[in-house]
């Protein structure tokens, strides 16, 4: 008789969901036993720990950070915040727990240069970026084809001169407290610090120029001016203070006297893109954590 497959069905070979994947962040003020404090709930918890990073600033009194992904049943998972409680009130933790599966929604806003928009859109829909992202919000018409193409919302906010503020009004309900991350993929407006009190969540910038040098507009010009030998792109956070907020991620490249100003720019619209990719990534792996005017990032 011919071979036939075994039927390895029945009782006991069910297919089981896979074990969630989860993250957990910890900052506080260093001390001893942190660690073990840690990975002992996680461990009572019947996590198993497949990645962990951490860092001090100083050992004696700095800042602790550490970064965990594990697997846990689902269960424990939804127990765990409650559970890890008490270690946080112990060492003065801030913590968050996310889960793997949880897409954050972002939102996008742009104005005319499109490089960076469309690579998030290509990356997004690759699957590149764990994430969804249902909204892009202009305020020029110049885009809306090549959204539309994603299958991405798009919303045109115009900002008149002098309606600065009635325009951000607008914005602040197009956004509304649905997104979990904001993205100004060269959205060429200053938000005010009224807007950035009232919308409450995280912004990340890309600026086109190796930051603190540069800051404010037409850096490709300025920098071509000082006779600079490297130009650069800054993915940072958005605080009040102009193009200051905390780094996340930079890159930069050589260049010669010989390049103009829109050599330069070219140039540097490629970083701009790697840097801005890598610093949204991150962030949707939780993988940054903010230390005062600075960030720790375990990549």
């Amino acid at each position: 008789m011919p071979a036939t497959a075994t039927d390895t069905s029945g009782p006991g070979t069910e297919e089981r969901a896979p074990t969630p994947i989860a993250r957990l962040r910890i900052s506080c003020a260093d001390r001893p036993e942190i660690v073990a404090a840690v990975v002992g709930c996680l461990a009572e918890a019947g996590a198993n720990i497949v990645q962990s990073d951490q860092y001090s600033t100083d050992p004696r009194g700095g800042r602790f950070f550490m970064r965990l992904e594990f697997q846990i049943d689902a269960a424990e998972l939804v127990a765990l915040p409650r559970r890890f409680s008490a270690v946080a009130e112990r060492f003065g933790m801030d913590f968050s727990i996310a889960h793997s599966g949880e897409r954050q929604r972002v939102a996008l806003m742009v104005s005319r240069p499109e490089h960076c928009l469309l690579d998030l859109l290509w990356r997004w829909r690759r699957g590149e970026l764990e994430c969804d992202i249902p909204l892009v919000v202009s305020n020029h018409e110049d885009l809306r084809a090549d959204v539309t193409m994603f299958g991405v919302r798009y919303v045109h906010i115009p900002v008149a001169r002098g309606a600065k503020a009635a325009a951000e009004e607008r914005l602040l309900e197009v956004l509304g407290s649905e997104y979990d991350l904001i993205v100004l993929a060269r959205y060429m407006q200053i938000l005010s610090p009224d807007f950035l009190a009232r919308i409450r969540t995280p912004i990340i910038n890309i600026h086109h120029s190796f930051l603190p040098a540069f800051a404010g507009a037409d850096p490709y010009s300025q920098a071509r001016e000082r006779g600079v030998k490297l130009i650069g792109a800054t993915a940072h956070y958005v605080n009040e203070e102009l193009d200051a907020g905390p780094i996340i991620e930079q890159d930069a490249a050589r260049i010669t006297h010989r390049a103009s100003a829109e050599g330069l720019a070219q140039i540097g619209r490629d970083i701009e893109r790697t840097v801005l990719a890598r610093a949204v990534q991150w962030h949707l792996e939780d993988r940054v954590l903010v230390d005062g005017k600075g960030t720790v990032v375990f990549t």
